[in-house]
């Protein structure tokens, strides 16, 4: 069953059909490298591990029955790969709402969560900070010793918020992207809204215009000039703000962009919304200023 009925323009299709992977007792030497597979990506965000990254003294004590899937999910978290990954070079609210990601399979719910691991870390350190999520009622009630974390934001489940549900497409930005090569690089994607308490627009990866919704700059900065041109009060003296998702920009290559506001007189509105259209766009909010 697909998570929504819009899981291939949000990339999460890919999941919807995905087993947990879990090490069961008897298990096989491909088991065992299934389970290894499975805690990288997850766990380092799906970016690309080479050989010489590998933590072989951890795979080898899980492999021989000494290291549970939690330990060694321990062990990636803790160890300098994730840590010049995710941690070194990141923000510290970056840092946590990727370790709600990898570890947890969600997205922070509000900023206490944030609070609560910023104070953590100072006073008790990275480990601790780490262990606090693995070792927690949460963990446990959802993943256990042998289950491998995965995205479960995407599917209702007991003591999950809604929130989480559209937070989580901040994070996850489709299947073959990697938490290391998205766009806004070390950025906090949920800072903002998490400390506004605001809910979060789900705006889908590239691909199909049907994917996206308008998000504001970084800067939130209303433009200084209308479409196409110098704004002007026009004859009836009053502008319009329209925001516009997936428009395309003109020449060779076109591009599309997620966001883009306007500013236009009222009483040029009718042919700018039909030039929106026919370049693809989809009119987000209208309003008088």
């Amino acid at each position: 069953m697909a998570i929504t009925t819009a899981a291939s323009r949000l990339g999460t299709s890919a999941l919807s059909d995905a087993p947990k992977v879990e090490l069961r007792p008897n298990y096989t030497k491909d088991d065992v490298e299934t389970v290894i597979r499975a805690v990288y990506r997850q766990v380092l965000g799906n970016d690309y591990l080479m050989k010489s990254d590998r933590l072989t003294s951890s795979e080898s004590l899980l492999r021989d029955g000494s290291l549970t899937v939690r330990e060694f999910v321990r062990a990636v978290a803790k160890s300098e790969l994730y840590k010049t990954k995710f941690f070194y070079n990141s923000f510290q609210t970056r840092t946590i709402e990727l370790n709600y990601k990898h570890l947890l399979g969600r997205a922070i719910y509000d900023e206490s969560e944030v609070i609560h691991h910023l104070d953590l870390y100072q006073n008790e350190g990275y480990d601790a900070d780490i262990d606090s999520y693995i070792d927690s009622v949460e963990y446990q009630e959802s993943f256990g010793d042998n289950i491998v974390p995965y995205y479960r934001a995407f599917e209702f489940q007991r003591g999950q918020r809604s929130v989480g549900f559209t937070r989580m497409f901040r994070l996850y930005r489709g299947y073959a992207n990697s938490d290391t090569s998205q766009i806004e690089g070390n950025n906090s994607r949920l800072a903002a809204e998490v400390g506004a308490n605001n809910a979060t627009a789900v705006v889908g990866p590239s691909g199909g215009n049907e994917g996206w919704a308008y998000r504001p700059s970084a800067q939130n900065v209303t433009p200084s000039s209308g479409f196409g041109g110098a704004a002007a009060y026009g004859k009836e003296g009053r502008l319009l703000r329209v925001e516009v998702s997936g428009i395309r920009t003109g020449g060779y290559p076109s591009v599309r962009r997620s966001s883009k506001a306007f500013i236009v007189p009222v009483e040029d509105w009718l042919p700018q919304m039909q030039k929106i259209h026919r370049l693809g766009g989809k009119i987000a909010s209208i309003t008088q200023i």
